[in-house]
């Protein structure tokens, strides 16, 4: 939570841009999120620009060949690219345009729930005041100044731009019989177990050798079985998997 500071005279100063974001789940867990900057926002932009511009470019080449009748389903087809492009992305694909998928990003309700219809279409349709006077000025100017990057649309719906978690994947753990330590280990113990099973696969057998030593003397393991052994611990410990 981030707290404003007060000068002499008692006027509180804005709060500091902050890369981080904490909404509490119903659940009463704390959800951390990431809001994204000024420049990743305008790079996802900027591609899905690009894209709609190839878009209304090849389908434009194509409604031409039908004379009048083109001309009239290019002006519809305009109007539901120029409008609807961001909407249905962003309801339909998790709060993801293809320029916020490229860049790692989703946009989601001030609350971390996934974007609505009515959230959705009042930002997009607020881009116009953002774009004002030219060049996305105001837009650029409301990201800079509001702590959690919000232009003026996100602060009309309600809704944040994030940075979209990458999920982690646990590292295969060698092939050994799961076994209990010979005695209660801390957390750090533990730890220090699992991560050199985890890392194993990365170090070359002299240093794995090594390191298991070192972890083995304490453990009461014998040696020339201490790489052996501590897998067989680090898989006691993960439990079935």
């Amino acid at each position: 939570m981030l707290e404003t500071t007060a000068l002499p005279g008692n006027a509180p100063l804005s709060p500091p841009l902050d890369t981080q974001y904490q909404v509490e789940t119903p659940e009463g867990v704390d959800l951390p999120l990431r809001p994204a900057g000024l420049m990743v926002r305008a790079l996802a932009f900027s591609i899905d620009l690009g894209l709609r511009g190839l878009i209304l470019g090849v389908l434009f080449i194509a409604l031409a060949m039908l004379g009048k009748l083109g001309a009239g389903l290019g002006s519809i087809l305009l109007f539901v690219v120029s409008w609807w492009y961001m909407v249905l992305f962003e309801v339909l694909n998790q709060g993801r345009s293809p320029g916020k998928q490229w860049m790692g990003l989703r946009v989601v309700h001030d609350d971390g729930t996934p974007i609505g219809w009515s959230a959705s279409l009042l930002r997009n349709l607020l881009r116009v005041v953002d774009l004002l006077p030219f060049g996305y000025f105001l837009g650029a100017i409301s990201c800079l100044q509001h702590p959690h990057f919000k232009r003026l649309g996100d602060l009309a719906a309600g809704t944040l731009v994030i940075h979209r978690e990458q999920s982690h994947i646990r590292p295969e753990l060698p092939e050994a019989q799961p076994r209990r330590p010979p005695f209660a280990l801390t957390l750090t113990e533990q730890r220090a177990i699992l991560g050199f099973a985890e890392r194993q696969g990365e170090l070359s057998r002299a240093r794995a050798d090594e390191l298991a030593a070192i972890l083995a003397h304490p453990l009461q393991v014998p040696a020339p079985q201490a790489v052996n052994e501590l897998n067989g611990i680090a898989r006691g410990l993960l439990g079935p998997t």
